[in-house]
């Protein structure tokens, strides 16, 4: 699981920031990239990567500003050049299939995939049997949503000292004592599978918030997380400007990650007004005063979320 910035600016791109878009990638678990935003230029920010179109499946949009879904079409038309042949979902505040749709129809677009919209209200908007995402809307001047990323706990590993320390060699036989399955050896001896599987792993939690101002929504979507993404468009000085414009402060999204028990807290959406080194060294030692935590986003940055150690 890793997390990489597609692009970390607010509203208009700047030379050293493109605006919105965040790869959450689970190739080892699922091999799959999930988007959170598509600012425009995203397909672009991608070409500088290892990231391969055609498995982006999924594509989580927090509210319909343009700094955060322009870069949709020009993305979903490409990928059907690029390998692209499986489905397509894109998840969304009402409106996001009227724009898209509207997009590719006007263009004469012609897709070799499948898409599927899911307009999304408050509560669980996708679950299988590897991962939860929930999501509940923040404060902003139009509806924006925070997913909440929650991965379920993994099984233990297969205790393979144990089962050789008492005859039980390397076969088929592994697969039934990993699934938990009451088994009869050859001699007569009746084991429980249960028993040689270690304990569980914790499963891992990202909190991707869109815009908002400081609400306690948010601390409901980053309970506990193992990395807190927050926007913090403004400085700690330009709390009225960020409460003006719905956006938050470096404080703010810090009092967030700390309230809410997250392990790591990364700023993002950061406002062109802050482009110099000094700038952007101000921002992140705002949070970490209250957050010790806090680092900033810069485009193509990642971050690994490593699995947790096993439960005792």
């Amino acid at each position: 699981m890793n997390v990489m910035f597609l692009g970390t600016g607010a509203g208009i791109p700047a030379k050293s920031r493109n605006v919105t878009s965040i790869a959450l990638q689970l190739l080892e678990e699922r091999n799959a990239v999930w988007l959170f935003d598509c600012g425009e230029a995203t397909q672009h920010q991608i070409l500088h990567t290892t990231i391969k179109p055609r498995k982006i499946e999924k594509i989580f949009i927090t509210h319909l500003h343009g700094d955060h879904i322009y870069g949709l079409p020009g993305l979903i038309s490409s990928r059907s050049f690029q390998g692209g042949e499986g489905l397509l979902t894109i998840y969304g505040p009402k409106g996001i299939e009227e724009f898209v749709r509207t997009a590719l129809s006007v263009s004469s677009t012609y897709l070799t995939y499948s898409l599927e919209f899911i307009e999304i209200k408050e509560g669980i908007v996708f679950e299988d049997h590897l991962f939860q995402v929930s999501a509940k809307k923040l404060e902003h001047g139009i509806d924006s949503y925070g997913y909440r990323v929650m991965e379920k706990d993994l099984q233990g590993t297969l205790l393979v000292d144990k089962l050789e320390d008492i005859g039980i060699n390397p076969g088929p036989i592994y697969q039934k004592i990993k699934r938990g399955e009451t088994i009869t050896l050859e001699d007569g001896t009746i084991i429980n599978g249960a028993e040689f599987i270690g304990p569980s792993q914790k499963g891992r939690i990202v909190s991707i918030l869109g815009d908002t101002r400081y609400t306690e929504k948010s601390l409901e979507l980053a309970r506990d997380a193992d990395i807190l993404i927050h926007e913090a468009t403004f400085s700690e000085e330009d709390e009225k400007l960020a409460y003006d414009y719905f956006h938050s402060t470096t404080k703010q999204a810090a009092k967030i990650a700390l309230q809410s028990n997250a392990r790591k807290l990364i700023l993002t959406h950061i406002s062109s007004r802050y482009q110099t080194e000094e700038d952007l060294g101000t921002l992140v030692k705002e949070a970490q005063a209250i957050f010790p935590s806090s680092f900033i986003a810069s485009d193509f940055m990642q971050m690994e979320i490593p699995k947790k150690r096993e439960q005792k």
